[in-house]
C-alpha cells in the first residue's frame, strides 16, 4: 500500500509539472511569436511612422495578404507582401513620385511596403480616418465600400461587421483585426508606436 501511494503521488508530482510547464509556455511571449513572427519589421515600422499608421496594424494586414512573402502573386494578379494590383501600383507611384515605376518592382519590400501603405493611408484619409472602412476598402475596393455605406448596408464598424455583402472581406476584417490585437500584445514592449484604429 505504501510503495502504491507512493507511486501515484509522484505520478501526481510528474503530471503537475508538465501541466506548469505547459502553462508556462502558452503565456510566453517568444511562444507565440513562433506562430507570428514578424518578418520585415524595421521596414514595415519605418513606412508605418512615415505615413502615420500604426504599424501592428500594417503587421497583421501584410500577414493576411501575403504571409510576409515579397515574390506573392494572386490569381488576380496582386503582388508582394501587401498584394497591391499592378495599376494601383502605378497610379500610386505617379501620386508620390516614383520614377519609371514597372510592376517587377512590386517584388521589391521596400517599394511594396511604401506603396501599398501609402495606397492604405490615402484609404484612411478618404473615409475620414476610419480605418475599419479603410481595410475593408483595401480589400474589397473602395467603390464596393462606398457603396454599401450609402446603401446603407454597412455601418462602417466591426460590431456589424456581419452585414458585409462579401464574406471575404468580412474574414479578412475580423482576421487583420484579431493579428492587429495579438502583434500588439506580443511586440508592444519593443518599442513601435501605437494608435487605436478608428471605427470599431
Amino acid at each position: 500500500m505504501i510503495v502504491i501511494s507512493l507511486r501515484r503521488l509522484w505520478l501526481l508530482i510528474i503530471g503537475l509539472a508538465i501541466v506548469l510547464c505547459v502553462l508556462y509556455v502558452l503565456q510566453s511571449k517568444w511562444f507565440w511569436k513562433i506562430f507570428y513572427p514578424w518578418p520585415y519589421r524595421t521596414e514595415i515600422t519605418q513606412v508605418a511612422k512615415r505615413l502615420d499608421i500604426d504599424p501592428y496594424l500594417l503587421a497583421a494586414l501584410v500577414r493576411a495578404e501575403s504571409g510576409f512573402k515579397a515574390n506573392a502573386m494572386s490569381a488576380a494578379g496582386a503582388r508582394g507582401l501587401m498584394q497591391v494590383m499592378p495599376e494601383t501600383a502605378s497610379w500610386t507611384a505617379k501620386q508620390i513620385g516614383i520614377q519609371d515605376f514597372n510592376e517587377s518592382q512590386l517584388y521589391q519590400p521596400g517599394v511594396n511596403l511604401l506603396i501599398g501603405s501609402w495606397y492604405l493611408a490615402y484609404l484612411f484619409k478618404d473615409f475620414h480616418g476610419n480605418q475599419v472602412t479603410g481595410l475593408a476598402a483595401y480589400n474589397a475596393g473602395r467603390g464596393n465600400v462606398q457603396a454599401w455605406l450609402d446603401d446603407g448596408l454597412w455601418k462602417g464598424t466591426m460590431a456589424d461587421a456581419d452585414r458585409i455583402p462579401f464574406p471575404e472581406t468580412q474574414l479578412y476584417l475580423r482576421a487583420v483585426m484579431r493579428d492587429y490585437e495579438i502583434y500588439k500584445y506580443l511586440y508592444a514592449d519593443q518599442g513601435a508606436k501605437t494608435s487605436l484604429p478608428g471605427g470599431t
